[in-house]
């Protein structure tokens, strides 16, 4: 069972869950703050489909704007591509002593783990605007060299700080994002291939060939439930 909600920190989302083994994390471009048994642990930016474990404890987590963890945890995303990695590896074990206090106080999992996230906000310096324009552009299915020039950066330097920001290059988390509103059209009840055409594919194959390569599944497999 997966349940959802705002944050009090801006453009953040909490959730909790109870994996059966079955259901998905599809790639998004953001990272999450995750607490599961008393601990807490990161999850990076994906470039496939995660597949929990099976659990009878919940976990729970704030999922972070693409670009907006790395700034507040001080690691670089690409570090922790495809990795589920204890706080205590990154940081002083004294620092992750103060933070797991503060997310473990809390009665409701989802309110300590938020907690310990407005805490890391709270100590942080401002995201980069430019990173936040980054994925506005990209999620909105601008050209990765129009947003380059638009922005005032060489293509090569959008690609050392997309690597930073968001884990990858900015046409690999172009391609996330323009799956992600694709399926959320699907989901919304529109044909996939009105989906397909009105987020840039060229087809409703090419939909499917994306689906599969960066999920593991058939869209039809994918829009049945189980995955967020």
């Amino acid at each position: 069972m997966y349940r959802e909600r705002a944050s009090g920190l801006t453009g953040a989302v909490v959730w909790t869950s109870t994996p059966d083994g079955t259901g998905r994390v599809l790639p998004d471009g953001c990272m999450d703050l995750l607490w599961y048994d008393g601990e807490l642990l990161v999850a990076g930016p994906d470039t496939r489909a995660h597949v929990p474990e099976r659990t009878d404890r919940p976990w729970a987590g704030v999922r972070f704007p693409p670009g907006i963890a790395p700034v507040l945890l001080g690691v670089p995303a690409h570090e922790l591509r495809d990795r589920r990695v204890p706080l205590a590896d990154l940081w002083p074990a004294a620092a992750v002593r103060r933070l797991t206090g503060r997310a473990g106080a809390a009665a409701d999992p989802a309110h300590g783990v938020e907690a310990a996230a407005l805490s890391l906000a709270s100590a942080a310096p401002a995201p980069d605007p430019l990173t936040r324009r980054v994925a506005a552009a990209l999620a909105a299915g601008r050209p990765v060299g129009a947003v380059a020039d638009e922005l005032g950066l060489g293509v090569r330097q959008l690609h050392r700080r997309s690597l930073a920001a968001f884990g990858y290059g900015p046409k690999t988390l172009a391609r996330v994002l323009r799956l992600g509103r694709a399926l959320a059209l699907a989901r919304a009840g529109v044909p996939l291939a009105r989906a397909a055409a009105r987020t840039g594919y060229a087809d409703q194959a090419h939909l499917t060939r994306e689906v599969r390569e960066l999920t593991g599944v058939r869209p039809r497999d994918l829009l049945g439930g189980g995955a967020r």
